[in-house]
């Protein structure tokens, strides 16, 4: 527990502001470009984002990879999903084999799939997978903990530790993916815990399941918040008593990210309840995350108001995996490319706005 801690407390020493004076820089390069100021919207916002996050005003993010974090979760005995539990592992190796959807997104905008085993409650075969068991499953948040305050410590570890291998090999814009049967009900029971909100208003439907199974969802939420009683002044208290494997895997992607200065591009609902439990542990670690899609699913919109963060995209889809994240990749480098290649004014010859 006192290596990972450490590991933990070091990456969070390393997250530093967004570059002031590269952001300025950035402002200026803009306000010179051919074009009304301000006229390009969120695209402006983004490039002076990234400026702020890497330190210059064109970075190389040409190697993007999306990290997607497996884990099973015991809150399935309580029936709080459409599918069974056997489809985590099935669906991991689908990613493995480069069929489901945010493979095929993935390879439309050339970033490359990285699967991580850190919670599935099976052994998987296959040689792109990265191995990092916490555990087999978390425990039944219903009845007690997910897990200890130290497997949530070392999951937010494998997270880090996976950023920078990528970060390595010359990977700089990340973002996140996950897969796990039944994980919007500990993202619900994290949001309302961290947040206070009703559980009215976090819980959705997830897969797809009926009045029925949602109102017990519901009960189940609950039931987790009464027994384990999380301490919302400490989110690694939260995060291991209502939280999952892959979620805590997450965070360590963002904060990762953070310490090495890179883009993060948040996915929908379970991967921004990761951001919040991130900006939780590290406040700065905000700005440099980029919200990709507004979710359909039920609280993420109330999740994007508590990080203070404005969706780049509304697609109505909540499949997660990372497929709105990766859909916005080429919104987050089409933003570089308009700043550094298009004419300024004076390159262009064209007369600029006129001063009162």
């Amino acid at each position: 527990m006192e290596i990972e801690q450490s590991r933990l407390e070091q990456t969070l020493r390393r997250i530093a502001g967004l570059d002031e004076l590269a952001m300025q820089n950035a402002e200026r390069q803009i306000d010179r470009l051919t074009k009304p100021p301000g006229s390009l919207g969120r695209l402006e916002e983004i490039a002076r984002q990234i400026a702020g996050i890497t330190g210059v005003l064109n970075p190389d993010l040409s190697r993007k990879a999306v990290v997607v974090m497996a884990g099973d979760h015991g809150v399935c005995e309580e029936g709080v999903s459409a599918f069974p539990a056997e489809v985590t592992p099935q669906m991991v190796l689908n990613f493995l084999n480069g069929g489901a959807a945010v493979n095929v997104l993935a390879r439309h905008v050339g970033a490359d799939v990285v699967c991580v085993d850190i919670g599935v409650n099976s052994d998987i075969g296959h040689p792109d997978l990265l191995v990092r068991k916490v555990g087999r499953g978390t425990g039944n948040i219903a009845v007690g903990p997910a897990m200890t305050r130290e497997e949530a410590v070392q999951a937010i570890g494998i997270g880090i530790e996976t950023v920078e291998s990528l970060v390595d090999r010359g990977y700089r814009l990340f973002a996140t993916g996950e897969m796990g049967i039944g994980n919007t009900t500990p993202s619900s029971a994290l949001l309302t815990a961290l947040t206070g909100a009703d559980i009215e208003s976090a819980v959705g439907r997830g897969t797809g399941i009926g009045d029925e199974t949602l109102r017990r969802k519901r009960d189940v939420i609950g039931r987790a918040l009464r027994v384990n009683r999380p301490d919302a002044d400490d989110p690694l208290d939260v995060l291991a008593k209502v939280g999952g494997y892959e979620i805590a895997g997450l965070v360590g992607v963002i904060l990762g990210a953070a310490a090495n200065r890179c883009p993060v591009v948040v996915d929908g609902f379970i991967s921004s309840v990761a951001a919040l439990v991130a900006s939780r542990i590290a406040p700065v670690a905000k700005g440099f995350m980029l919200p990709s899609h507004l979710s359909h699913e039920r609280g993420h919109r109330l999740l994007m108001e508590h990080l203070g963060l404005r969706p780049i995209l509304q697609m109505d889809m909540r499949l997660g995996e990372g497929t709105g994240a990766v859909m916005t990749f080429p919104i987050v480098e089409a933003s570089m490319k308009l700043m550094n290649e298009m004419a300024t004014f004076e390159s262009a010859g064209v007369s600029g706005k006129e001063t009162e």
